[in-house]
């Protein structure tokens, strides 16, 4: 354990309240961020890990007109859905909020304010995408085209995946409307852009010192720096927060741009989470300190957004580019300390994508087959540094050979047998030197996983404890402890000392279950607790998170443009993580500790799921 707190930021992407989340969603934001802050925060770290949905943009009213229902009210819908599914989930967030509050309007209009007259945000004339039928702007992401510098063909009007440029829509060969497949109009209109290229050699040295980032990470990330340009912030729209500007700020065409406004939610969320907790200035411990740690966990298709734009813009808040200039009311504001980004999760080949119907809802896997099988496979096989396909053949293979044949199996039958025999946590005699190796074993993968995680290698890591598991597995085998029952049943000269010798080994594997449970917490919560519970704990081992009413009342400072009324209620996720028992130590077992006859904890999967796939998700053979 760490002998001294340090404040750890775990900053997740925010999804977009246009509709439920799917697997491929929470392979990429939401499994591995909750992984990272349960693993923090059992190592005696102050973490703050925060979110919220994603209601403005293109994306909403594109949904909105689809359902025939108003845009406000799409987002209170969805925005209660995507609670649901990610609570569900065991995700720790120390707030989900959402970014129509009055204070996300508020902090956003602050750093606009802040970062323009600092003159890193400038207007100048531009061309921008209209849909012929419409009228309507299409954002950048919303245009699909052949990418101008590596013929790419499906090519994005903000950057291009294949060769990492960024682009505008107007630069795309043959472009396409993705909402109707129209051919975009272009028309000249007038923006407010990010002057990146006056923060280039700031934005750049700071790169240049990451040196822990995932390699496909960095590597993209540097490779924006050859192409850098400035970069609209405001979009012609009329769903989103108004340009506090003189001239502006009365627009009803005009909005700031939804990716200048939902990264900033990472600042605005703790904000509102110390004043939900009664502390109005507590974020500044994880935004003004530079000693605190953040760690920002996205999809790859966002990266651009957290080691380009988001970093820039901090850096023209605090006044550090070329053009030099002053922090203001939110103090020095600290840059990401890693960008934590995965890749594809896919089905069979394509990406995962609700309007193609290639799709696996959260809230149905979560029906039919509980959290803690998904979060297994998202860090045991997810996309963590390469597109992985998702199978259920390869799903019901993991949960029964792993799950429930490996782990599960070294629960049930090592309480069972102590169960059986002496009713509670027996009393160890002398230790052989198989008992000293598996508890120096464990030892070694406590240290091993924990290195992992912190450094946000997920797949070593689970593959790290699953080792451990099979460790202990064989030492059960080689031990034998049914053989030695047999020999104290049987009475006798030698019972006496088989007994001591049975006693032994079940409490050595016992402390190895104990072990590996707590190697386990991160990656699986709920059958953590369970068996936590089984080896006879009593209390909360893994807190989980809690979704409250809260009403949007928070005074904002300053009040800015077009601020929402006060008044309006909506779901959040938060949770009181103090009061759980797991840290990252070994915590060894207390004999006569009464045990009861456990239950599974991994329920075996019919094999034929695998072929066929659940009637709501099923496996097309064509």
């Amino acid at each position: 354990m760490n002998v001294m707190s340090i404040p750890v930021l775990t900053a997740v992407a925010w999804p977009y309240a246009n509709g439920p989340r799917h697997i491929g969603h929470v392979s990429g934001f939401g499994v591995p961020s909750d992984v990272f802050a349960r693993y923090q925060r059992m190592s005696g770290n102050d973490v703050l890990m925060i979110s919220g949905t994603d209601e403005h943009g293109t994306p909403l009213l594109v949904q909105a007109d689809k359902e025939g229902m108003n845009v406000h009210d799409l987002a209170d819908r969805y925005n209660r859905v995507i609670v649901d599914d990610l609570a569900g989930l065991g995700l720790s967030y120390d707030l989900f909020t959402r970014t129509t509050t009055r204070n996300h309007y508020a902090v956003v209009q602050e750093m606009f304010r802040n970062v323009a007259k600092n003159g890193y945000l400038v207007t100048k004339k531009t061309v921008g995408a209209i849909s012929p039928s419409s009228g309507r702007t299409l954002p950048d992401r919303y245009i699909e085209g052949t990418c101008p510098i590596c013929d790419y063909d499906g090519a994005r009007g903000d950057q291009c995946d294949n060769c990492g440029n960024q682009l505008d829509p107007a630069d795309l060969i043959n472009p396409v409307s993705k909402v109707n497949g129209e051919t975009p109009k272009f028309v000249e209109t007038e923006h407010w852009f990010l002057d990146l290229p006056a923060l280039a050699d700031a934005l750049g040295d700071w790169l240049r010192g990451r040196k822990d980032w995932r390699p496909n990470v960095l590597k993209f990330s540097l490779n924006l720096l050859d192409d850098i340009r400035p970069r609209a912030m405001s979009r012609d729209i009329d769903w989103g927060i108004p340009i506090p500007v003189e001239g502006w700020q009365d627009r009803k065409d005009k909005r700031l741009y939804v990716w200048f406004d939902a990264v900033i939610g990472y600042l605005s969320a703790s904000i509102e989470w110390a004043y939900r907790i009664g502390e109005p200035d507590a974020w500044r411990k994880w935004w003004n300190n530079p000693e605190a740690l953040s760690y920002y966990f996205m999809g790859k298709d966002n990266i651009t957004f957290h080691s380009q734009i988001w970093p820039a813009e901090l850096l023209g808040y605090n006044g550090e580019g070329a053009k030099g200039g002053e922090e203001s009311m939110l103090g020095e504001l600290q840059l990401p300390t890693e960008v934590v980004s995965s890749e594809y999760l896919t089905m069979s080949g394509s990406k995962f994508s609700s309007s193609r119907g290639v799709v696996i809802y959260v809230k149905d896997f979560l029906k039919e087959f509980g959290p803690d099988a998904l979060r297994y496979f998202i860090a045991a096989a997810g996309p963590e540094n390469q597109d992985t396909d998702f199978t259920w053949d390869e799903y019901v293979r993991r949960t029964n050979q792993e799950l429930a044949n490996e782990w599960g199996n070294l629960v049930n039958r090592t309480v069972s047998m102590a169960h059986k025999n002496f009713g509670k946590i027996p009393t160890p005699g002398t230790l052989t030197d198989a008992d000293m190796e598996l508890r120096k074993r464990a030892e070694e993968a406590f240290d091993v996983v924990g290195k992992n995680l912190h450094r946000a290698r997920f797949k070593a890591g689970i593959s790290e404890a699953m080792r451990y598991v099979a460790d202990a597995n064989r030492y059960i085998a080689a031990q034998a402890p049914w053989q030695i029952a047999k020999t104290v049943k049987a009475g006798g000269p030698d019972a006496a000392e088989a007994e001591e010798r049975l006693g032994t080994v079940l409490h050595t594997a016992l402390q190895a279950v104990q072990d590996a449970n707590t190697m386990m917490t991160p990656f699986m919560p709920h059958a953590s607790q369970q068996i936590f519970e089984t080896l006879g704990g009593d209390g909360i081992w893994a807190a989980q998170p809690e979704i409250h009413e809260v009403v949007d009342d928070m005074p904002v400072n300053p009040v800015g443009v077009g601020v929402p009324e006060a008044g309006r209620s909506y779901p959040v996720i938060m949770g009181d993580y103090e009061v759980e028992q797991a840290k990252w130590e070994r915590q060894d077992i207390t004999p006569g500790t009464p045990l009861s006859k456990p239950k599974p904890v991994f329920q075996k999967l019919d094999p034929e799921l695998g072929e066929t796939g659940p009637e709501w998700a099923p496996i097309n053979n064509d």
